[in-house]
């Protein structure tokens, strides 16, 4: 997280708990070396999306009791996750809706913008480029890429596709961030590989294919079939116990 998260939430530790500095600064230390489970990570944008609704409300706080019946996941679930970042909540006075949306927003890093690059501007690219949300968590789609020749020039929200040719030095021009990869498996393991040489920090892929990257290159592989076939588990599990 960084040294200011420390410090911020040594005086956010202060402000709500009030004991000893030695013992705060502890807590603070201990919240940035705590390593935090992808699962807990994999539950904050829900938490996220919640919290803006409830902002969106003119909610100003909000228990834990009061925001599990509204997601449905238990109390104790919540304050668990919470505390892995120093807890945000005051006893008796629950959370305050519009400072945790800003702490988890920091935590999730979507309290600065992030540049992202689309290859393959079929159906699933476009609709991508076309999703308005992702610029209100600070993904702005700067540029798109396809290997269609026909597609070339084409506007996606007045964004022009552009050909692979440009690829690297569209990167190198534009300090992207994040590739995003819509595009068929076969192609995808090797413009990871320009993307990764271009300095890309991160990938986003939806080919489905799970992509190996050297070290310090986050990936989040989605693989769309694989929800549908969780869904029909589920679906299967329900009929029978019903029957």
């Amino acid at each position: 997280m960084g040294f200011w998260i420390v410090v911020f939430k040594f005086f956010d530790i202060y402000l709500t708990k009030g004991y000893n500095r030695n013992i705060i600064w502890q807590e603070a230390l201990n919240v940035e070396e705590k390593e935090i489970s992808q699962a807990v990570i994999g539950r904050l944008p829900r938490y996220l999306r919640y919290l803006g609704e409830l902002k969106d409300e003119g909610v100003e706080r909000i228990s834990s009791q009061e925001l599990s019946r509204i997601m449905n996941v238990t109390a104790s679930q919540i304050r668990q996750d919470f505390n892995h970042f120093g807890g945000f909540g005051q006893q008796g006075y629950g959370y305050n809706v519009e400072y945790l949306y800003t702490e988890i927003g920091k935590i999730l890093g979507i309290d600065q913008t992030h540049k992202l690059i689309i290859v393959g501007v079929g159906h699933l690219g476009q609709a991508l480029a076309n999703y308005m949300n992702f610029e209100r968590r600070g993904f702005l789609v700067r540029g798109l890429f396809d290997q269609n020749p026909e597609l070339t020039g084409t506007l996606v929200r007045g964004i022009p596709v552009r050909p692979m040719e440009e690829l690297e030095s569209f990167i190198g021009e534009n300090d992207i961030d994040i590739g995003v990869l819509t595009i068929p498996k076969e192609g995808a393991v090797p413009v990871s590989k320009r993307l990764v040489d271009c300095g890309i920090k991160a990938i986003w892929n939806f080919a489905h294919v799970d992509l190996e990257v050297p070290d310090g290159v986050q990936v989040e592989n989605v693989h769309l079939s694989d929800s549908l076939m969780k869904l029909s588990y589920n679906i299967t599990r329900f009929e029978k116990e019903q029957g």
